[in-house]
């Protein structure tokens, strides 16, 4: 079998068994390409890799000078090949079965407090038509921890108003269930005057959040918006649509919420990616270490 027949199948089982997006499917395979040149160069194909190449492969891509993160990235989607090879046996030895993943350290994510968070809110420009809208935007972000592609792609029909559920679309068009506030749901009630008043275009009439073009937001809008409101309300940590995420599941936890919970409602995956929020308010885990541990009690 030719290597591109062999990469045609891999596209296959991307797109079918594993549900990814067309998106996520080409960069596998673009970072996959990566390899592919490299062995290439001594005139080998991508089954022959064994664990020395990849040891090579990866101090070339670290003398490169790529990010620790991208190429974590990129070792992870060749992984995640050579398992589909092994899966369908197309190889004996996995070359990345011993390989150690780049060291990116832990990124901690910027949060919110919650009068920052109200403070947005407030700082929405009544004057303007799509008020209604912006104030539905970042309680909804900040009510259901939403990706900002899961806020734009959201459709009127997702929301179950006697449930107190939203259906969100996520990576790989994966589909959950979130719960959803009261406040949020009420701002989106408010919003749907103006939305109504829109002249939505053709295609578009089952999105949710819509411009006064009468098209679905894109993200670039929504990440405007929210700098925008930051700036209005003197908010100086730098902050995206992805902070009002890392906002709810942090504040969650802070008050109990159990992490597997959280987890499902992110739609993580792995609980590893969920642990990212345990970072948080370690004044608090002082104070509670402080206050129980028997040898920190104090005396009568």
């Amino acid at each position: 079998m030719t290597e591109q027949s062999l990469l045609d199948n891999y596209r296959r089982y991307l797109v079918l068994e594993k549900s990814l997006s067309l998106n996520s499917v080409e960069a596998y395979l673009f970072d996959l390409a990566k390899l592919s040149a490299y062995v290439a160069a001594e005139s080998r194909s991508l089954v022959d890799v064994s664990h020395d190449d990849m040891v090579e492969f990866i101090k070339c891509l670290h003398e490169t000078g790529i990010h620790p993160r991208s190429q974590a990235r990129i070792v992870s989607g060749i992984r995640n090949f050579y398992r589909f090879l092994m899966l369908e046996g197309y190889i004996k030895q996995d070359p990345c079965e011993l390989i150690e993943m780049p060291n990116i350290g832990r990124h901690v994510p910027e949060v919110l407090s919650v009068e920052e968070i109200d403070s947005i809110v407030n700082a929405v420009d009544d004057t303007k038509d799509e008020a209604s809208r912006d104030r539905a935007i970042i309680e909804v972000l900040y009510g259901c921890g939403l990706r900002v592609s899961e806020l734009v792609n959201m459709r009127l029909t997702d929301i179950f108003w006697e449930e107190e559920f939203v259906k969100i679309t996520g990576k790989g068009d994966k589909q959950r269930l979130a719960p959803i506030s009261r406040r949020a749901m009420d701002e989106i009630k408010c919003y749907l005057p103006f939305r109504s008043s829109v002249n939505v275009q053709r295609g578009e009439e089952g999105y949710l959040f819509i411009s006064k073009r009468g098209k679905h937001l894109s993200r670039i809008t929504v990440f405007h918006i929210v700098k925008v409101l930051a700036e209005r309300a003197g908010i100086r940590k730098v902050i995206s649509p992805h902070t009002f995420r890392h906002s709810f599941a942090t504040h969650l936890l802070e008050r109990g919420a159990n992490l597997r919970a959280i987890q499902m409602m992110l739609g993580h995956e792995s609980i590893s990616t969920t642990e990212i929020y345990t970072h948080v308010d370690m004044s608090t885990l002082r104070y509670e270490i402080l206050e129980h541990h028997p040898r920190n009690k104090r005396k009568g």
